[in-house]
C-alpha cells in the first residue's frame, strides 16, 4: 500500500488537475505514480519536463526502455520494472529476450550493450567511471551526444525509482518481480 494517497484526476484542481490532464493526454493513461506524485506539484512537473526533454534526444524509445529497465533493477524498483518492460514490449516493441537481458545490463546489440555497461557503471559509482570503461563504451560507437543523454536517462529513471521505492507505490502495470 502506498505511503502517499493518490490524487485522481477527478478530483484534481487548479494545477495538479492541469498536470494530470497532461498526463493523460501524453500518455493515454494516468498511472499511479503519477498520482502519487501529484502531491507534490513540483515533482510532478520536474518529472514531466525530464521526461519530455529526454524524449527529444537522440536514444530511441527502445533503447531508452532497455536503460530504464536497467536502473530499476539496479535500484529495486519493481514499478518501474513491471512499467518499462510493458511499455519496452508493447509501444517500443523490443523482444522479450532483448527486455529480460536489459535486467542484468546486457543486450545482443553491441552498442546497446555499451550504453547499458555504461549506465550502470556511472549509477554504481556516483558518476566516477574509469578512462578504460569510458574508453570501451566509444569503441562501441557510442557517441558523446549519447553518453550524456545517457545521464539525462538516468537522472530521470533514478528520481522515479527512488519515489516509487519511497512511497510504495501500487503497480498498476503487469508485475514483474525482481
Amino acid at each position: 500500500m502506498t505511503n502517499f494517497a493518490p490524487i485522481e484526476p477527478e478530483t484534481a484542481t487548479g494545477e495538479v488537475a492541469d498536470l494530470l490532464a497532461q498526463v493523460q493526454k501524453s500518455l493515454g493513461l494516468v498511472p499511479n505514480m503519477t498520482k502519487v506524485m501529484a502531491n507534490s506539484p513540483t515533482l510532478l512537473r520536474s518529472y514531466l519536463a525530464l521526461s519530455g526533454e529526454a524524449g527529444k534526444g537522440v536514444l530511441k524509445p527502445a533503447v531508452r526502455e532497455r536503460l530504464a529497465i536497467a536502473t530499476a533493477q539496479l535500484n529495486g524498483c519493481e514499478y518501474c520494472l513491471s512499467a518499462h518492460t510493458y511499455i519496452g514490449a508493447n509501444i517500443a516493441k523490443v523482444d522479450a529476450g532483448e527486455l529480460g537481458s536489459a535486467r542484468a545490463a546486457e543486450s545482443s546489440d553491441a552498442h546497446v550493450a555499451a550504453l547499458l555497461k555504461l549506465s550502470n557503471a556511472i549509477a554504481g559509482n556516483g558518476g566516477k567511471v574509469d578512462d578504460g570503461e569510458l574508453q570501451a563504451a566509444r569503441d562501441a560507437g557510442v557517441s558523446d551526444e549519447e553518453i550524456g543523454e545517457v545521464v539525462v536517462n538516468l537522472a530521470l529513471n533514478t528520481l522515479t525509482n527512488y519515489f516509487n521505492v519511497l512511497a510504495h507505490v501500487d503497480n498498476d502495470w503487469p508485475a514483474v518481480t525482481l
